[in-house]
């Protein structure tokens, strides 16, 4: 099984999950929005390293990056109140400093004439990872996570009860006086 083979949603998960490991978060992450197109900064606490992730899996994908176009990619749609919505793209401070945390952990590379590209070692950390992906996913611990709806016992029956009383009440075609062949 390969990089592709695997979902992407649990594949930058655990690349994220290896990521903390070796490379620290800069102090400003706790603050920082991903763009202006949010409202507030991520809930989660380790958003920094699945950006990372994603970043790093990104470069497979499109083989040389630039911030510009992480930019755009990152970036959403802004609603403006009675204006109408505009695309906006995400924060540079954040993809740079995930770019740069990466270059320096030995993941990503300068690429001529610009950009970035994935190293070997990147290759191998997002190879590995997708192995332990396929064996979390055959030991089932990526469960699909299902809304359910509790229902109380008083409402359901109240509910079935006016469902009965307008069955009841709705009046019937034949007493109304048309036949099931034509007029009256």
């Amino acid at each position: 099984m390969g990089i592709y083979d695997v979902p992407a949603k649990h594949l930058i998960e655990e690349t994220a999950e290896k990521l903390k490991g070796e490379i620290e978060q800069p102090e400003f992450v706790s603050y920082a929005k991903t763009g202006m197109h949010k409202e507030r900064s991520p809930q989660r606490e380790d958003w920094f390293y699945v950006r990372m992730g994603s970043i790093l899996y990104r470069t497979f994908k499109w083989n040389v990056i630039g911030t510009e176009g992480l930019r755009t990619y990152y970036g959403g749609r802004k609603r403006r109140g009675l204006k109408t919505e505009h695309h906006y793209k995400a924060s540079g401070k954040v993809i740079r400093s995930a770019v740069q945390a990466l270059e320096k952990a030995g993941y990503l590379e300068r690429a001529k004439p610009k950009g970035r590209k994935i190293t070997g070692k990147g290759q191998k950390l997002l190879n590995e990872t997708s192995k332990i992906v396929v064996k979390n996913l055959e030991a089932g611990k990526y469960v699909k996570k299902i809304r359910v709806e509790k229902v109380d016992a008083k409402a359901k029956a109240t509910k079935e009860a006016l469902k009965e009383r307008d069955r009841k009440d709705a009046p019937k075609k034949e007493e109304k006086g048309f036949k099931k062949g034509g007029k009256k």
